[in-house]
């Protein structure tokens, strides 16, 4: 199998096709990259700028640059000695527009009988045979749908007509109660939508490829690529909304006859890849947050929660919160999906004879005993989503012997399927036949949902009995309630903590990164180095990242924000003034007060349109105060004076820019000393595009603007000619730690095998943070809390011992064996890249 020493992520659009790809290897190769990566590919939906919402999985986009560009990049990158790794999205399709997914047009056309109603995951019997599209302003709306030749149209959307089903004068209302669909208002997909779609896209809809002949066609452009040489690994989206993750990964790994493969995995903290996973590990947010973590000051937790308390008029609650959103979410949003699993529990399973230990129960009578705690919920947390829920057809009468001959209302399903999967703590489990055994994943798995089933019998005291039957069906893989259940909770956990929760908990905007533990607030170097350590043992060619098309903030506006765990004290002075300043914005709560500001700190200097998208999407995934679907205009013009406080001139602009000014060394500090650590930790690291600059963006769509290829590249060919990197905040500087960290890493592999840390002696001895990659390998130095170094007076008489001459890949100079000044080393850039001398090449 080959293997990248690194990796370079495009996001690849109309706006830069494959073919600007290919012009770009020369720089790519330059600046030292080992392969490209490359987002999604496959024909997608109108003039998609992202490509996960693939319509058809024959062909390359076309107006990403088709097969031909394929083949051009592919060949470019390989002639420069560049693997190529690309995203595919296997979890669902594109069906926003009907007419360009002809598998979605074949099964709204033909419905049951269609050649690809297999492929797509429709309860049939919810909506009466029908799949129902939310896609209607109002109930009304259906008056205004016409006929136009074979097909229905709403507006811009046409639908097929099912043959047979329209004569010349019949209405278009009647034609439309004919079809194999339902158009229905969209605010009732939250209770009524009837196929599985991506988290609550209802234009992405699920696809079964655990059907064989499903996955054999959808991937069937995937096999060509890696049967004529185009593509050498695959990143998996999204692997947690699959019915088998596991059974997925060894059908792709046939395909793709053992190609490199990494899985969007989100590992919750605490939580590891499953050992069954024929993959080589994560797309990297699991060491993001080790990496960013480490750069945090302890004691800046205390002073900066006491502040976020001031703001909420009480303490923050987290486990309370992401309680209260989840089930938010399975109350609004997501009820659909909750529906569809309380309608399996409605009907009872089939006899099934099981042995001793599989029959018994979850032991949930233990836990009554124990009081269930406090949760409180706000009245944003407490309300769904659409206050018109329809009420679900009552489920079939069922018949049960003993305790359990009372028939369940289908409503009390919902409700315990609901809290169990608000218990949650991680994406989901992978329970399936045969990984059930003693001592393996499947037990762990187990005894997570043992445990989640637990919790909520404890919060629901009233539904401990419903929750207790519900319990040993959830674990039994062998039923379809089981392994829907498994697909449904990473949905929820993503939209109600990372889409929501995430945007209200503000005490320090670094913490909030998919996958990560806001309430763990900072990492020990010991803990760090334990884990690095591991990665290096278990999985050395899992991803590396700091920055992708999905993170909240980018690296470097991390990297800033970091610096007020430091400054906290001084931060906790200056909001309130920023608030005071804006009092056109005193709609704007406390904490989402705090993380705007954080934001614009973060982001500065960042225009007004850039800032003001922020701030509404913030403020709406929060859903506090405004919703996507009902957005509160009032509030969302205190949204706007904020912005316009802090990008136009005034007291308020004024305080930020003072502050930007003070943490802005602090900040850069950061931003090198966390990308060099991710670059040479153990694993394959991958640069987002562009970040190999100062990279300030915030969340998507700001995070895909477009880069300036032209400016990095005449930097990166004036550093190899000898230009000088003036100060750490010049772009420069980043682009020197990237490249000359990339090239050693391509180069010189054997230099990055093996993990030990490194120890400084002397009073800014904790502010020195480092690790030797092998016996003979480079020894990687970066500075830790920057403005505390600097409070103390600097480095003063601090040393690191060097077991071997070594020179700085950065500045050039050698340091001699034994007991060096790390004011020595660090005196041009707060990092150092040492390699050794005996196997260091000009």
């Amino acid at each position: 199998m080959k293997t990248p020493a690194s990796t370079y992520r495009l996001q690849i659009r109309p706006g830069f096709t494959l073919n600007d790809a290919a012009e770009l290897v020369p720089y790519l190769h330059s600046l030292g990259v080992d392969w490209l990566y490359l987002s999604p590919l496959l024909e997608s939906v109108g003039s998609s700028e992202h490509g996960y919402d693939v319509s058809g999985p024959y062909r390359v986009d076309r107006e990403r640059g088709g097969r031909e560009g394929l083949a051009a990049a592919a060949a470019a990158a390989h002639d420069a000695g560049l693997g190529v790794l690309v995203d595919i999205v296997p979890n669902h399709f594109g069906v926003a527009s009907p007419e360009e997914n002809p598998w979605w047009w074949s099964l709204l056309r033909e419905g049951r009988s269609s050649r690809y109603a297999d492929a797509f995951d429709v309860d049939w019997d919810a909506g009466g045979g029908k799949v129902l599209l939310p896609v209607l302003g109002s109930a009304e709306d259906v008056e205004l749908l016409a006929i136009e030749g074979n097909r229905l149209r709403y507006y811009e959307h046409l639908y097929p007509l099912a043959p047979g089903s329209w004569t010349e004068g019949d209405s278009a209302q009647e034609v439309h109660e004919r079809q194999h669909y339902r158009l229905i208002p969209w605010r009732e997909a939250d209770t009524k939508l009837n196929y599985r779609r991506f988290f609550a896209v209802n234009s992405l809809a699920g696809v079964r490829v655990e059907v064989p002949w499903v996955f054999e066609q959808s991937h069937a452009e995937v096999r060509r690529w890696i049967e004529e040489g185009l593509v050498d690994g695959l990143r998996i989206d999204h692997p947690d909304g699959l019915f088998d993750p596991a059974e997925y990964l060894v059908r792709l790994r046939e395909l793709s006859g053992g190609a490199y493969t990494l899985v969007e995995k989100i590992l919750e903290d605490g939580e590891e890849l499953p050992e069954d996973f024929e993959c080589e590990g994560t797309t990297g947010y699991d060491a993001l947050g080790l990496v960013d973590r480490v750069f945090v000051d302890p004691a800046g937790e205390a002073p900066l929660t006491d502040l976020d308390t001031k703001l909420r008029g009480e303490p923050a609650d987290y486990a309370a919160m992401t309680h209260g959103t989840k089930r938010w979410m399975t109350d609004g949003l997501l009820n659909a999906e909750i529906r569809r699993l309380a309608r399996l529990a409605a009907v009872p399973p089939p006899a099934v004879e099981r042995s001793e230990a599989e029959s018994k129960p979850l032991g949930l009578d233990a836990l009554a005993a124990v009081p269930p705690p406090a949760v409180e919920r706000s009245e944003a947390e407490s309300k769904p989503l659409d206050i018109d829920t329809l009420a679900a057809v009552p489920p079939p009468a069922v018949e049960r012997s003993g305790a359990e001959s009372k028939p369940l209302g289908l409503d009390t399903l919902v409700d315990a399927l609901a809290e169990i999967a608000a218990q949650f703590p991680v994406y989901r489990t992978y329970l399936a036949p045969g990984r059930t055994g003693a001592g393996d994943a499947g037990e762990h798995d187990a005894a997570v949902l043992a445990r989640a089933c637990e919790q909520a019998a404890v919060v629901r005291p009233d539904l401990a009995a419903t929750i207790e039957g519900l319990a040993p069906r959830l674990a039994d893989p062998g039923e379809e309630l089981c392994r829907r259940f498994q697909q449904t909770t990473g949905m929820i956990m993503a939209k109600a903590v990372e889409d929501t929760a995430f945007y209200r908990y503000s005490r320090l905007g670094t913490l909030t990164e998919v996958g990560g533990d806001p309430t763990r607030f900072a990492l020990p170097p010991a803990e760090f180095h334990a884990a690095a350590a591991e990665r290096e043992r278990r999985q050395p060619h899992s991803m590396t990242t700091l920055t992708t098309h999905d993170t909240k903030r980018s690296e470097d506006t991390r990297a800033r924000i970091t610096v007020l765990a430091e400054l906290a004290d001084e931060w906790a002075a200056l909001l309130p003034r920023l608030i005071a300043a804006t009092p056109d914005a005193a709609a704007v709560d406390g904490p989402l007060a705090n993380l705007l500001w954080q934001a614009v700190l973060g982001a500065w200097p960042a225009d007004r349109e850039r800032l003001l998208q922020y701030a509404e999407k913030a403020a709406r995934e929060a859903g506090v105060h405004t919703l996507w679907t009902d957005p509160n205009q009032e509030f969302e013009d205190g949204l706007r004076a904020l912005v316009d406080a802090a990008t136009e001139p005034g007291e308020a602009h004024t305080l930020l820019a003072e502050f930007a000014d003070r943490v802005a060394l602090f900040g850069a500090s950061n931003g090198l000393s966390a990308k060099l650590v991710q670059l040479a930790m153990p694993g394959v690291p991958d640069v987002y595009q562009g970040t190999e600059f100062w990279d300030r963006s915030l969340c998507d769509p700001d995070n895909r603007r477009e880069v300036d290829f032209a400016a990095r590249a005449e930097a990166l060919a004036a550093l190899d000619a000898g230009a000088p990197v003036i100060s750490p905040l010049a772009e420069e500087a980043k682009l020197l730690v990237v490249s000359r960290t990339l090239r050693l890493r391509r180069d010189r592999p054997e230099l990055f095998s093996g993990y030990a840390p490194v120890e400084a002696s002397g009073p800014a001895a904790a502010h020195l943070f480092g690790f030797r990659r092998g016996e003979r390998g480079v020894v990687a130095l970066a500075t830790r809390l920057p403005a505390g170094l600097a409070a103390a007076g600097g480095w003063g008489t601090t040393t690191v011992r060097l077991a071997r001459d070594a020179r700085c890949a950065f500045t050039g100079e050698l340091f001699e064996a034994g007991e060096v000044p790390v004011a020595d080393i660090l005196r041009a850039l707060p990092v150092a890249l040492l390699v050794p001398e005996e196997a260091h090449h000009d």
